[in-house]
């Protein structure tokens, strides 16, 4: 299984790039028979969905759930979740809370922890209250799981910008 993690506010154009590379590096992996797992997001986890389905990778979408139901994303990341159900071959349920940050960062620890590779997305700035790829980073690699870390040229922090409905 190969995860992604990274920046939640990325430019429109850096999430271009992103995805162009992405699908680049998860071509090998797809040829290997694994899969690539993403928590239901707008941005960089629907990113990594396109690039996964465009490189043949078998793709698996985390939704939160409450006592095995799902629950319901924040208004923003419900058309990425929609995007990323038609893109998966597989749904899991997580237990967590999607307004909860620490809810989130619990089950981003667990899903690394099953992972073999995680893609980062990182500009190599340390944590913040809002952003916590730096720890996801550190996390992974302290229990032994391959991150690499991907920063195209170009790639720059900004407004993820919603297309009209």
């Amino acid at each position: 299984m190969i995860a992604v993690v990274g920046h939640p506010d990325l430019s429109t154009s850096t999430l271009v790039l992103v995805e162009e590379e992405l699908r680049s590096r998860l071509v090998e992996f797809a040829r290997t028979g694994g899969a690539g797992l993403v928590r239901a997001g707008k941005g960089l986890p629907t990113a990594f969905g396109r690039a996964a389905r465009k490189a043949g990778l078998a793709l698996v979408t985390v939704l939160p759930s409450r006592n095995g139901v799902p629950t319901q994303l924040a208004e923003l990341d419900r058309r990425a979740a929609g995007e990323l159900l038609l893109l998966s071959e597989q749904v899991r349920l997580v237990e967590y809370d999607p307004r909860d940050r620490g809810s989130c960062v619990t089950a981003d620890e667990s899903l690394l922890r099953h992972c073999a590779r995680v893609l980062a997305v990182w500009d190599g700035s340390p944590s913040n209250g809002r952003d916590v790829t730096a720890h996801l980073v550190a996390y992974a690699r302290s229990h032994g799981v391959d991150v690499e870390v991907i920063w195209p040229r170009g790639a720059r922090h900004g407004t993820v910008r919603r297309k009209p409905s």
